[in-house]
């Protein structure tokens, strides 16, 4: 193994390890597809904006291609055939079932307070009693979700939930209740004995020390190359306590130390990570796909400065309110902001911009994409706006 590796190698490895570069589905998606998918990403980061699609559907599209997104909600519903489920990893995530004995520890220290937003942490604290009261009624009454709750109306938002809804999340970071299934985007709660299978249920719960490894592990094989920072990062794990299980996982000889030019950290390869000496992919990114969420990675191994603005003053964004990366072989070599007017049947191209130095080709392959997410999406037509570098080119493409 060179202890030097290019930024180009990186790049690709980093892509291999993600699930890209292997053709797209011939045959319609079906559950193998999203276990072969999860089984490289790990999870599924869950963000409650839908100006295109809910983050979470992204991955497995850009992936697979289109597939229909009932797939996607069937494996995180109850039943014997269940794949998923929802808790804290990254942010929230949907999760293979398998994960769930390895956050135990997570779910034990909330319930202390810990590993959780200090102002959940304090209501739990001052209103022991109102939760313990919200945790009988998911006994009675579940599943149920916050809005069940007569007489406790939030006003929108994390920061304007109501007392019901503050009560069903602190029970959800403790691991006593979880996600059933969704109504919408509002999460349905129950017991997890009622909705998780019992042989998940029953899985040995490791000790925290053990359990981090574990969930290392699985960050190391999901990134194939990474910094310690973003190996901790895939599962939010700390410093002080991973440095030493990285340190282990070295000496057994699972990550192998390398340097990557450009990188100026320690880099780590998985010791199965595949070296390919070609990527050949065409996809659209969530802002919250795996392999992009880590904005320092993403612009470490890309070259590529990514920042999501749907929170900044329409007059001071650069790019647009949901802008998503466009990967064509192994680079980001375009963004565009996208809305889907579901209403008017439209998807709506507002601006697109391409990279220093990206392909001639790159305004064609992007609208083939483009038009590829709008029958995914079910719209009947699209309509681009001239706007940044490649939104001329994209107009002239899509009238031939």
């Amino acid at each position: 193994m060179k202890e030097t590796i290019s930024p180009a190698l990186a790049r690709r490895i980093a892509l291999a390890a993600q699930g890209f570069g292997a053709p797209r589905a011939k045959i319609a998606p079906d559950r193998r597809h999203v276990s072969r998918v999860v089984s490289r990403t790990a999870l599924f980061q869950i963000d409650s904006v839908s100006a295109v699609v809910r983050a979470h559907y992204m991955p497995l599209y850009s992936r697979l291609g289109p597939y229909p997104l009932s797939l996607l909600d069937d494996a995180a519903r109850p039943g014997a055939k269940r794949q998923l489920f929802e808790y804290w990893a990254h942010e929230a995530s949907l999760l293979p079932l398998e994960t769930y004995p390895l956050l135990r520890w997570r779910m034990e220290r909330a319930e202390r307070g810990e590993e959780m937003y200090r102002g959940l942490a304090r209501f739990g604290r001052e209103r022991a009693d109102f939760i313990a009261e919200i945790f009988r009624e998911v006994e009675t009454r579940g599943p149920l979700a916050a809005s069940d709750m007569d007489g406790h109306k939030g006003s929108g938002g994390w920061w304007g939930w109501s007392e019901a809804k503050m009560a069903f999340e602190w029970l959800f970071w403790a691991g006593r209740i979880t996600t059933a299934h969704r109504r919408g985007f509002e999460r349905v709660y129950d017991l997890p004995e009622r909705v998780l299978p019992r042989a998940v249920l029953d899985l040995p719960v490791l000790s925290a020390a053990d359990a981090q490894r574990e969930l290392l592990r699985i960050s190391a094989r999901a990134h194939g190359i990474a910094t310690a920072a973003c190996l901790r990062d895939y599962f939010r794990l700390a410093a002080t306590e991973t440095a030493p299980l990285i340190a282990d996982l070295v000496e057994e000889g699972e990550l192998i130390p390398v340097t990557v030019k450009g990188w100026g950290k320690q880099a780590y390869l998985h010791r199965d990570a595949r070296l390919p000496r070609r990527i050949e992919a065409r996809t659209l990114l969530a802002p919250f796909d795996p392999l992009v969420f880590e904005r320092d990675r993403t612009e470490s191994l890309f070259g590529f400065r990514y920042r999501i603005e749907i929170y900044t003053p329409a007059e001071k964004r650069q790019y647009g309110y949901y802008v998503l990366p466009f990967l064509l072989g192994d680079r980001i070599v375009a963004r565009v902001d996208l809305k889907a007017d579901r209403p008017a049947g439209t998807l709506r191209v507002h601006a697109a911009y391409a990279e220093p130095d990206a392909p001639p080709e790159t305004a064609a392959a992007l609208c083939e994409e483009l038009d590829q997410m709008r029958q995914w999406l079910q719209l009947d037509r699209m309509e681009i706006t001239p706007a940044g570098s490649l939104g001329p080119a994209l107009v002239a493409i899509a009238a031939r």
